[in-house]
């Protein structure tokens, strides 16, 4: 067993806040703000099989986002270079201008990154995470490490808490609802159900029965947790009394999540990647107390 930690460790912000199951709210929540980018939701709908594909994107996104969170630092490294290469040969259009351009383009990388590591962070801790002033700024700044496994340099991407607003203020003129945008809401509001899922009654009650309402409350609160800023330009209200009712419902939904996963036995509802990750550290901390100078030898 290898005794690298990889990227974080057991002693980092960014182990405590990934262990959460409601960062699955965070994460729909980054996918609500990045399809406010013109670019970048056009980078994706022009190249991704999302809507033929959703539950496998969601899968391959949820296990780069493992590696590199409990992955050592060899498999962290190895599974961006994969996503580096193929985002490398992946070219869109603007759909104002029409110009072409990369989909690897700093601005674009950097903006999915901070929508992502704030939509985590502010999911989390509106949900009931307790992490001080200090330890949100040390979340972002260990997130450094992944902006730069995707080609970023970290000088230019946001560090703390206050650098996220600022770069919010500046990137607002440059967001707007496009028809790609509003495609994309809908299909995360809507998604429908795989035809390989079981015989047409089956897929028939998850698409009309309490699932559908269930999941559609879920992605309900991903928007109503968006900043005031982003809920305006899909058309929503920024009244202070919404982030009220949707910090209410994401603590409700932690508390439910808590409940239901306490009577899942532990192989299945903690990730091989992570449970790998907690058998390195565990085993890192009985080497070094194999190691450590006893009272005798010390003063001896």
């Amino acid at each position: 067993m290898s005794g690298d930690l990889g990227l974080f460790g057991p002693d980092s912000v960014t182990w405590r806040l990934h262990r959460e199951p409601i960062l699955m709210l965070g994460g729909l929540r980054s996918l609500y703000l990045q399809a406010l980018h013109p670019r970048a939701v056009a980078g994706v709908t022009q190249n991704s099989r999302y809507r033929a594909d959703p539950w496998g994107r969601l899968t391959r996104t949820s296990a780069y986002v493992g590696t590199v969170i409990y992955g050592t630092t060899e498999e962290a490294e190895q599974a961006a270079r994969r996503v580096r290469r193929h985002h490398a040969r992946m070219t869109a259009t603007d759909p104002r201008t029409g110009e072409r351009f990369r989909i690897d383009e700093p601005e674009l990388l950097r903006w999915v990154h901070v929508a992502e590591v704030e939509s985590f962070l502010t999911t989390a801790t509106r949900a009931g995470v307790r992490l001080s002033p200090e330890e949100i700024d040390r979340y972002y700044t260990e997130q450094l490490k992944a902006a730069e496994l995707m080609g970023l340099d970290p000088a230019t991407v946001p560090a703390t808490a206050a650098e996220v607003s600022a770069y919010y203020d500046e990137m607002q003129p440059r967001l707007s609802l496009t028809r790609d945008g509003v495609e994309t809401a809908m299909f995360l509001t809507v998604p429908p159900v795989p035809q390989n899922w079981g015989s047409r009654a089956f897929r028939l009650g998850l698409t009309l029965g309490p699932t559908r309402w269930a999941y559609f409350g879920i992605a309900a609160t991903a928007v109503a947790m968006l900043p005031p800023w982003a809920r305006r330009m899909y058309g929503g209200l920024g009244w202070p009394t919404i982030d009220l009712t949707a910090d209410l419902s994401a603590r409700g939904l932690r508390m439910l999540l808590s409940s239901v996963l306490a009577t899942i036995p532990r192989s299945l509802r903690v990730a091989p990647m992570r449970d790998a990750a907690l058998a390195r550290a565990a085993a890192a901390r009985t080497a070094a107390a194999h190691t450590r100078p006893t009272a005798t030898s010390a003063s001896a």
